[in-house]
């Protein structure tokens, strides 16, 4: 789940929207940065890019190790096991 930083204003507008139109929908785009609606709203939003990038490629933390399995598998090549 990702946190989306918005103004007040912006979420008052939401709010009127969705009080007057039943079913009304956003689309969240985190690869666009932007929050839409069929009515024409758009909201752009700032997100941490070390996060998006983890969101967009679907890494967790063990995701991310395992993008490094050939250099933590040499590393442990050179342990002396006792």
């Amino acid at each position: 789940m990702l946190p989306i930083v918005l103004s007040e204003d912006q979420i008052e507008t939401i709010f009127q929207r969705t009080r007057a139109r039943e079913g009304y929908r956003l689309n969240v785009d985190l690869e666009k940065r932007e929050i839409t609606s069929a009515d024409g709203l758009l909201f752009l939003f700032d997100v941490d890019p070390f996060r998006r990038h983890c969101l967009l490629n679907g890494l967790d933390d063990i995701g991310l190790t395992l993008q490094q399995e050939e250099k933590i598998s040499a590393y442990e090549k050179t342990r002396a096991w006792v």
